[in-house]
């Protein structure tokens, strides 16, 4: 991974936790859907973008639990995940979110975005260390049905093994 981008989702993540703190049972963690080959950005894909921008104005009152970043390869989402004795625990405004984003991409294309490339759905964090982690939860084509359901559960087991890999007390 090249250190230079590192860098920058570390300060990412630190003015997004500067806005906000986590609490003792959180950690920051960031859900990015990246398209694989090309752009997936507002230039490209003013359809998508139009019911994204729509949902995200739903969740106006969220905006210290989350973050949203507009880039080139696709949106990121900075987020905290809830850490309990049980498991973890993603907000279920941020799962809609992730499932709008994906099926906006494919209604998008439909309606005349111009990148049809299959996109990825990625979970990062930074541990106490300075760690960086990254695992890509699914790959999903525009044409491939993506049901809530599914996309909850995969962000979920792969959040939760980010979170284990240094949770015995840390953020």
């Amino acid at each position: 991974m090249d250190d230079e981008w590192q860098k920058t989702f570390r300060g990412r993540r630190r003015r997004f936790e500067a806005r906000r703190p986590p609490r003792e049972d959180e950690i920051a963690v960031a859900i990015k859907i990246r398209v694989k080959m090309g752009c997936f950005h507002r230039e490209h894909s003013p359809n998508a973008y139009r019911i994204i921008d729509a949902s995200l104005r739903k969740l106006s009152g969220t905006s210290e639990e989350m973050a949203f970043e507009e880039h080139e390869s696709g949106p990121e989402l900075l987020v905290y995940l809830a850490v309990v004795t049980a498991g973890i625990t993603l907000a279920k405004s941020v799962v809609d979110l992730v499932t709008t984003i994906i099926r906006a991409r494919a209604e998008g294309i439909k309606t005349g975005d111009t990148r049809s490339a299959p996109l990825e759905l990625i979970v990062r964090r930074v541990d106490r260390e300075g760690e960086f982690s990254e695992e890509v939860v699914l790959r999903v084509g525009h044409t491939d049905h993506m049901d809530e359901e599914l996309i909850e559960q995969s962000l979920s087991e792969a959040l939760g093994r980010l979170a284990k890999k240094d949770h015995a007390g840390n953020r």
